[in-house]
C-alpha cells in the first residue's frame, strides 16, 4: 500500500467513545501536536467480540489511519489493545509499513502500576474481552512478576454510560456489583485498574464502592505520559507528527449521533465527518 509520506497528524483509535478520555489526557499533556481521532461506534461494542472479528476491525481502522496520513497510531481501546495490537504490530506493520508505528495503552498502566501498588495486589475492571484476553496479567507480569493481578469483567458499564445513565441509581447497582466481586477473589486489593477508558466516567461512583484505601487508576495520565516518554526517544518518529494542535474527528456512525455521544466524554464543541471502514 502506498501511503503519505510526508508528516502528519498522531492518529487515535477507539471502537466507540471512550478513547475521548485518552485524547483528552494526550492533549493534556502535548497539545501542540495535530490528532486525528477515529470512533468505529457503528460496529461497537468490540467487547463481547471474537479475537479474529476484533483484529479485523482493528486492522482496517488502522490503515484508514495511515491512509489519512498518520505515521503513528494509539489504538484507545483495550479490547483492541488486548485482542489486536500485537497481531498488527508483529505481522501487519512490516507488509504496510515498517517506519511507521502502532501503540497500544495497556502496556503504560502495566509500566506504571508497580510504582503505585503498596501491597502488590492490584485488581482489574474491564470488557469481558479484555479480562479474557489476559492482557493485563500477562503484561504486569512481565515488568512486576510479585504482583498479583485479579480481574472483573463489567459487561453493563460501557451500556450504561454511552446511554447516559451514569449518574442514574441504577448504575450504582451495578458498578457495586462488580467490584463487590472483585474484593471477593482478593479482598487485599489495594491498586484499581480502570481498564476500559470509558471507566472515568463513572469514577464518582467507583470511588463510593472501594475503600478509601484503594488507588484508582485511570489510564490517560499514564498514556500520555508514555507517548511523550516515546516521541522523546524516537526523534525520527516525532519528526513525522505536524504540530498545529488541531483535532478531526471521524466516526462510522452517523456524525451527529456521534456528537450527541462525544458530550458525555469531553466539553469541546467536536466537528466530525462520516466514514466507511469495511
Amino acid at each position: 500500500m502506498n501511503f503519505p509520506q510526508t508528516p502528519g497528524p498522531i492518529g487515535i483509535f477507539d471502537s466507540g467513545y471512550g478513547g475521548l478520555t485518552i485524547l483528552h489526557g494526550i492533549r493534556q499533556l502535548l497539545p501542540q501536536y495535530d490528532y486525528i481521532f477515529l470512533g468505529d461506534n457503528a460496529r461497537a461494542p468490540y467487547g463481547p467480540r471474537s479475537f479474529d472479528v476484533v483484529y479485523q476491525f482493528t486492522r482496517q481502522a488502522v490503515v484508514k489511519l495511515f491512509e489519512l496520513g498518520c505515521h503513528l497510531v494509539i489504538i484507545g481501546c483495550n479490547t483492541a489493545s488486548a485482542k489486536a495490537l500485537r497481531s498488527i504490530q508483529q505481522h501487519d506493520l512490516p507488509q504496510l509499513d515498517p517506519k511507521r508505528r502502532v501503540l497500544g495503552v495497556i502496556r503504560p498502566t502495566a509500566e506504571v502500576i508497580g510504582k503505585i501498588t503498596r501491597n502488590n495486589h492490584v485488581g482489574i475492571v474491564a470488557t469481558e474481552g479484555t479480562i479474557r484476553s489476559h492482557s493485563y496479567d500477562m503484561e504486569i507480569a512481565k515488568l512486576w512478576p510479585n504482583i498479583k493481578v485479579s480481574g472483573q469483567a463489567c459487561p453493563f458499564w460501557v451500556p450504561l454510560i454511552e446511554y447516559n445513565e451514569a449518574d442514574s441509581p441504577g448504575a450504582d447497582y451495578f458498578v457495586k456489583k462488580r467490584l463487590d466481586q472483585l474484593m471477593q477473589k482478593d479482598p487485599l486489593i489495594d491498586t484499581l485498574i480502570l481498564g476500559c477508558t470509558h471507566y472515568p466516567i463513572l469514577l464518582p461512583k467507583i470511588v463510593k464502592y472501594v475503600s478509601p484505601e484503594v488507588r484508582i487508576v485511570p489510564q490517560g495520565e499514564y498514556v500520555a505520559s508514555s507517548l511523550k516518554d516515546y516521541l522523546r526517544r524516537h526523534p525520527e518518529m516525532e519528526a513525522r507528527c505536524t504540530k498545529g494542535g488541531h483535532v478531526d474527528y471521524y466516526t462510522t456512525e452517523n456524525p451527529q449521533r456521534f456528537k450527541e455521544g462525544a458530550r458525555i466524554f469531553i466539553s469541546d464543541e467536536v466537528n466530525v465527518n462520516h466514514l466507511d471502514l469495511e
